[in-house]
């Protein structure tokens, strides 16, 4: 069975406002484990920094809301309604909101997700 560890686990507050952090160095890696740590979390929506290890998945799922994921170390692999696509450093995709996803690490990756609650109640 995979480990997922989330921010409860290891932080239980956002991060500090108005100070400088580099993104990349603010969640590290943990062998056989997918980390996340919430940045930023609002009734509007939230941004989180997660680092997967070589050969951790996280399963497919479904998120009523648009999702921005952009990759801030390594290559992702990520599968959005069947499609498959590589993620390289620097590179962001917009996951639509309802749309069937997942990750797969075939090597280490970071990733910043943002997700946005608002704008869905039309």
């Amino acid at each position: 069975m995979k480990t997922l560890l989330t921010k409860k686990q290891l932080d239980d507050s956002e991060f500090e406002k108005s100070k400088a952090h580099i993104i990349v160095e603010i969640i590290q890696y943990i062998p056989n484990a997918v980390l996340s740590k919430t940045i930023i979390k609002k009734t509007t929506g939230n941004i989180t920094a997660s680092s997967f290890d070589a050969g951790e998945e996280l399963a497919e799922r479904v998120i009523p809301y648009d999702t921005y994921i952009q990759i801030i170390a390594g290559i992702a692999e990520m599968k959005i309604d069947g499609v498959l696509f590589n993620l390289k450093l620097g590179e962001g995709i917009i996951v639509p909101a309802h749309a069937r996803h997942n990750f797969n690490a075939n090597e280490k990756f970071k990733m910043l997700s943002t997700i946005i609650k608002s704008g869905y109640e039309d």
